[in-house]
């Protein structure tokens, strides 16, 4: 593992920020950390960072203790934070040598380095532009890359594309890839599920300054009873015979939704449930404007859990 905590635990004052957390990160690996405003990821990937101490518990990063060996936890992360750190008058290339010098790096090695992650990053091209004349996915990859100028062993994300547009933070998401990919173990915090659906190779659910729950997305939509079948009707009136035949079909009692219009209910065997409701359907004479097998979504996952950490004995562990 390349990151473990035990127990840790922060206070402000007379709020709780992290209330006995546990955690653990496999090496090469993308790990996402989900939670509502206030539930701790900030203050966690701050502690990890040895920005800041804990008040208990015990915290890991790469083999070092955050407290005891905060200096060598440092030679071995990255950190790029909510907003862009790069200055927009510099160049990419100054911006990277300017943080490589900063990191002891001699002129000729920051030299180095900064023309290698401009590669990597896809940015040589753009090299010898001001910085402010870059697009914010082009400034955020900028930013992703002075985070890997001492090729760390694990990078904190803390919300990397927050107020992106769709197509830079589908250019992000390539980076974090790639740089997985090549073995460097990535944090990330996020609140765009679609986000950590997409990188994550595991998640975690924080909140109330605890994890909720944890496993890959699949495993935690798997919790929320597995696929789903949703049917749209054409006629209002149809609700209640199209929520009768889907129940003798389903062998469930579904929801539904006089507003959308929709009945939905869980199945295990998505081909068979689907011709089995469409012939269901068709002998009660019920006109369907939609019919498909979903997925439960991570959005539905993450609402559904940090609804039940309200009430910790029901939440999904």
């Amino acid at each position: 593992m390349n990151v473990v905590i035990e127990g840790l635990r922060k206070r402000f004052g007379e709020t709780a920020a992290l209330d006995g957390l546990d955690l653990e990160v496999r090496a090469g690996t993308v790990h996402g950390l989900l939670g509502p405003n206030g539930a701790g990821k900030s203050t966690t990937v701050r502690i990890l960072a040895t920005l800041a101490r804990p008040d208990g518990g015990r915290a890991e990063v790469a083999g070092h203790d955050v407290v005891r060996e905060a200096a060598l936890v440092r030679t071995r992360i990255g950190l790029v934070g909510q907003h862009t750190a790069v200055d927009e008058v510099l160049t990419g290339r100054r911006n990277l040598v300017m943080f490589g010098r900063l990191a002891h790096l001699s002129r000729r090695a920051a030299r180095r380095r900064a023309d290698e992650l401009l590669d990597s990053f896809g940015l040589a091209e753009a090299a010898d532009r001001p910085a402010g004349t870059y697009s914010g996915g082009m400034r955020r990859r900028l930013d992703l890359a002075a985070g890997m100028l001492l090729a760390p062993e694990v990078l904190f994300l803390d919300e990397p594309t927050t107020g992106l547009d769709p197509r830079a933070r589908a250019e992000v998401w390539r980076t974090v890839r790639d740089l997985a990919g090549s073995g460097t173990t990535v944090l990330l915090t996020t609140q765009y599920l679609e986000e950590a659906d997409r990188l994550a190779d595991a998640v975690s659910v924080i909140d109330h300054g605890r994890v909720i729950a944890s496993g890959t997305p699949d495993d935690l939509k798997a919790e929320l009873g597995g696929d789903r079948l949703d049917v749209v009707i054409a006629d209002p009136g149809d609700l209640a015979a199209a929520s009768a035949a889907v129940e003798r079909a389903a062998g469930a009692r579904p929801d539904a939704d006089e507003d959308a219009l929709r009945v939905s209910v869980p199945v295990t065997d998505r081909v068979a449930a689907l011709s089995e409701t469409l012939r269901a359907l068709e002998d009660a004479r019920v006109a369907v404007a939609d019919i498909g097998v979903r997925r439960p979504t991570l959005d539905e996952v993450f609402l559904r859990l940090t609804d039940r950490s309200e009430k910790p004995e029901e939440a999904l562990r």
